[in-house]
């Protein structure tokens, strides 16, 4: 726009001329450039700021996964630790001092193999004394049968004379009887002789029949000193394993461990020695995170190294969300195991199959896995959707309902969250 001329004017006070500027263009005027600029700054701020409950994610800090139908191995992955398959522990039954050490810690035993030697004199005394007192009563018994059988001699001997004698007098009778016959002998001088065998009867009758009553009675006595004895003898021998009892042994044969008594030490009846465990038999010991707990069951299978394993044992207590299992070797465990030697086996839990799978992260634990967080296509905005998981294992997880296969979830941990959508910048 050309400039305008300048007039000048001319007044009776003086020679002052005015000068008229020209009004500029109306985009360069000041409150024009000044709306603009509050309307670009506005847009500016309305694209930083995120929507209404939605939160900011820097791209850098987002981790995907696909989700999918592939192959799922329902197994567990437990790293568990090598113990003796038995563990026999060694007591004290007698108390006393360590005498003498027979073996040392992690020898191989055999069993019944002595292991230490205790002292103890009272023990010692009173284990003869007992011995006395016992050898006494079976003296006592012993002359109680020595009784018993003098009685049934005198009694034999009785009945043998009292035969004899009515033998004796049958024989004089049939004598007698011939010569009477004869008429030699009257009838008075028969009647004695008759008498005398008639009394040599009854005798030999009443020795018997007392002999009989005395049987029945010995055979009583005799069975009851027989059980005094056999007491008597079982006592004795309890009282002498008591000095036994003050040999320490093995009671299983393996490799002692834990044998750390010393010389000199004192010890009292029950007290822990040592244990043996079994040489070449071993078992696993393992702890299960609880989630497993109603999945892991007795029989199920396991592998390590090429070996076959079973699941013997469950321990349902939890403790700091974990469970305990114990699993033993089908066949022979592999070479060169040593107690507390760590492996990482691998418990089948079910038979693969084809699933909707997705990959297993740290959203699993915001909310139980009971949502996740899904890419948009445009890849800048993620929404909540609900979902329900079944079986998992280390690699994946299988989804029951909530996506579909082609969907791009977040795998980070999402428990901070606020809000259903995630704006990634």
């Amino acid at each position: 726009m050309a400039e305008q001329p300048v007039r000048a004017t001319s007044t009776t006070a003086g020679m002052d001329r005015r000068i008229e500027r020209a009004r500029p263009a109306w985009w360069r005027r000041r409150a024009t450039l000044l709306a603009l600029a509050f309307a670009l700054g506005a847009g500016l701020i309305w694209q930083l700021l995120p929507a209404s409950g939605s939160t900011d994610i820097a791209a850098a800090d987002i981790e995907a996964g696909l989700v999918e139908h592939a192959a799922f191995d329902d197994y567990l992955p437990v790293r568990a630790t090598v113990t003796p398959a038995v563990t026999t522990l060694v007591g004290v039954l007698s108390g006393g001092q360590v005498e003498k050490l027979l073996v040392q810690d992690g020898a191989a035993v055999l069993p019944d193999q002595p292991l230490a030697a205790l002292a103890n004199p009272e023990l010692q005394l009173d284990v003869h004394t007992r011995e006395a007192q016992i050898a006494s009563q079976l003296a006592s018994v012993a002359g109680e049968d020595l009784a018993i059988e003098g009685r049934h001699l005198d009694r034999t001997a009785q009945v043998e004379q009292a035969s004899y004698d009515l033998l004796r007098a049958r024989r004089e009778l049939g004598i007698r009887q011939q010569l009477h016959d004869q008429g030699i002998v009257a009838d008075a001088g028969l009647r004695s002789y008759a008498e005398e065998v008639s009394y040599q009867e009854k005798r030999l009758a009443r020795l018997r029949s007392g002999g009989a009553a005395e049987a029945r009675i010995t055979a009583t006595q005799g069975a009851r000193l027989d059980d005094a004895r056999k007491r008597l003898a079982g006592n004795l021998a309890a009282v002498r394993a008591g000095l036994d009892a003050l040999v320490i042994r093995a009671p299983a044969g393996g490799r002692l461990t834990n044998f750390t008594i010393q010389p000199g030490q004192t010890l009292r009846p029950g007290d822990p020695a040592g244990q043996v465990d079994s040489e070449g038999a071993w078992k696993l010991k393992a702890d299960v995170d609880e989630y497993y707990l109603g999945r892991v069951r007795v029989g199920q299978k396991a592998t390590v190294d090429g070996a076959l394993l079973s699941v013997t044992r469950l321990l349902p207590t939890v403790k700091d969300g974990r469970f305990g299992i114990e699993l033993t070797f089908d066949r022979h465990p592999p070479a060169g195991l040593n107690r507390g030697q760590t492996l990482d086996i691998r418990i089948t839990l079910g038979a693969t199959s084809r699933a909707l799978v997705a990959p297993v992260g740290d959203w699993l634990a915001a909310g139980g896995g009971n949502s996740v967080f899904v890419l948009d296509t445009d890849g800048r905005h993620a929404r909540r959707h609900p979902v329900r998981i079944g079986r998992r294992n280390p690699e994946r997880v299988e989804i029951l309902s909530g996506l579909a296969a082609g969907d791009r979830i977040l795998l980070s941990n999402s428990a901070s969250v606020k809000g259903d959508m995630i704006n990634i910048r």
